[in-house]
């Protein structure tokens, strides 16, 4: 993981995880309008998960 998607994950996390497929922008969006932190949370969880 880059230090600009680090950025990115704390700036906007949904266009962070833009790659990972459209359930997890989906995911991460919904969370973001939830809380701001738990958006930060899912997005860089997402991008620190190996298997995907």
């Amino acid at each position: 993981m880059s230090v600009w998607r680090v950025i990115l994950c704390i700036i906007f996390p949904p266009l962070a995880v833009i790659g990972k497929g459209c359930g997890s922008i989906i995911i991460v969006f919904i969370l973001t309008l939830l809380g701001w932190i738990p958006g930060v949370i899912a997005a860089l969880v997402i991008l620190n998960n190996p298997d995907r």
